[in-house]
């Protein structure tokens, strides 16, 4: 990998990890990431929060990133693999397509864009609509 997969990687690390202080230190000023649905979020903490109303947790496995570099300070980075957590009626998933669009500026992400195929498989409605979890299952995010 190079110097902007590898700082994307420990990203995405972070933030399934939810240590999104950390991961937050990634961001640039305004960054903002846009999910399925057109559901955009300016933070991790909101973002975090949304994915309680979606799943229980979620992983990528990544297969490949493509780099196109306009410059040494600007990347468009596409990061493509599957999908493989537990939705919040506790059923499993894997293999779920999803594509991942960030644009990189000065080392820092200003632009995420998120794609997957988890409402073609039922794991989520319409517009971010999910599973119901039973009345006793807490949302792990």
């Amino acid at each position: 990998m190079d110097p902007v997969t590898d700082m994307l990687a420990r990203f995405l690390t972070l933030v399934e990890e939810r240590k999104l202080d950390q991961a937050s230190a990634y961001l640039a000023e305004g960054a903002r990431m846009v999910f399925p649905g057109g559901t955009t979020h300016s933070s991790l903490a909101e973002l975090a929060e949304s994915a309680k109303t979606r799943y229980r947790w979620v992983r990528k496995r990544i297969e490949r990133w493509d780099v196109l570099a306009t410059d040494e300070d600007e990347a468009t980075v596409y990061c493509l693999g599957t999908l493989y957590g537990e939705a919040l009626d506790g059923t499993p998933f894997s293999g779920i397509r999803f594509l991942d669009r960030f644009e990189v500026r000065k080392g820092r992400i200003v632009l995420q864009e998120v794609w997957n195929d988890l409402a073609e498989h039922g794991i989520v409605g319409p517009k971010g609509m999910s599973r119901q979890a039973p009345a006793d299952a807490a949302p792990r995010g």
